[in-house]
């Protein structure tokens, strides 16, 4: 494989700030605790609450000045591209440039995309068009874009971001998500997949990559995986299935054998160094426990379960 990746990896989190309380401890955690970064989920309307992504992070870039910070993954399709585009700049300036973009689709609560009045068979052209013009946009030069959901003439967005090219990263699984990505994203950002799928997904990329002629210079290789740390694995499916299952209002016991990293210590780090030999290079940390005890999750996976597997890939 010829795509440009780290050689290290590097471990973030999915977290929630509610508050500045919230955000300000997070933030110190994540630092004293040694991870790399932290990342938000997005839904408009889900099954459980959630917060807005770019508002959460705003409020914890203030209380970190090294953790990049991302979204995994904001529903671009859902909003209009040059608000977003606004929105986005800002950001990356206020946490001084260390904004990690990952775009989806969603599209498993087709209410929010109706509430939102976008057509849910809209949303893969919505979300490769708003991609070509964010870039366009975070130039700095006046921008004329002849598109068939976000047309512009001669807008010119100051000031751009912080980063010169701020990475975009997508999520998907399918054979038009993943070409996507090889044509136009700075990385991938996946979940619920397994080590040969993600292998086999790295692949496809890269064809589509070196079918669009593009010069990477690097390329980030992220998943989001569901984890639970418990003294067996039977605990914790158990507790993963009941989690995940109230998380997305079906059955996930056997989603959960399938993609999660559950058990010992040793049984996690395996799953993840799985995960590295297939070419994920970023683990971003989904506690999938309850909420009382997600922050000593956190830790013995900081404690306990990272010393078994170091940064070299």
């Amino acid at each position: 494989m010829s795509l440009p990746l780290a050689s290290e990896l590097t471990y973030g989190f999915i977290t929630t700030a509610a508050n500045v309380e919230e955000a300000k401890r997070t933030a110190e955690r994540a630092e004293s605790q040694g991870w790399d970064s932290l990342w938000v989920g997005d839904h408009i309307a889900f099954t459980v609450p959630l917060y807005d992504p770019l508002i959460q992070l705003a409020m914890i870039g203030a209380f970190s000045q090294k953790l990049r910070l991302g979204t995994s993954v904001y529903l671009l399709p859902l909003r209009h591209a040059v608000p977003v585009a606004k929105q986005v700049a800002t950001l990356d300036r206020m946490i001084g440039g260390r904004l990690e973009f990952g775009v989806g689709v969603g599209g498993e609560f087709a209410n929010e995309y109706k509430a939102c009045g976008v057509p849910l068979n809209e949303r893969g052209a919505r979300l490769t068009e708003g991609i070509e013009l964010l870039r366009k946009l975070w130039t700095g030069a006046p921008v004329t874009h002849d598109g068939r959901f976000y047309p512009v003439a001669n807008v010119q967005m100051l000031p751009p971001p912080a980063q010169r090219e701020l990475p975009i990263h997508a999520g998907g699984r399918s054979d038009g998500a993943l070409a996507r990505i090889g044509r136009l994203c700075d990385g991938w950002i996946s979940y619920v997949v397994t080590a040969e799928q993600y292998r086999a997904g790295l692949e496809k990329i890269e064809a589509a990559a070196l079918a669009a002629k593009r010069e990477l210079k690097r390329f980030h290789t992220g998943h989001l995986l569901f984890t639970l740390t418990k003294n067996s694995y039977e605990e914790a499916l158990d507790g993963a299935t009941e989690h995940l299952s109230r998380r997305y209002a079906m059955d996930f016991r056997r989603a959960a054998q399938r993609y999660a990293a559950l058990g010992k210590p040793a049984d996690v780090a395996a799953r993840i160094a799985e995960l590295q030999r297939a070419g994920v290079r970023s683990v971003i940390v989904d506690v999938v426990g309850r909420a009382e005890e997600r922050e000593e999750q956190l830790e013995r996976f900081a404690k306990e379960v990272r010393p078994l597997l170091g940064r070299n890939a």
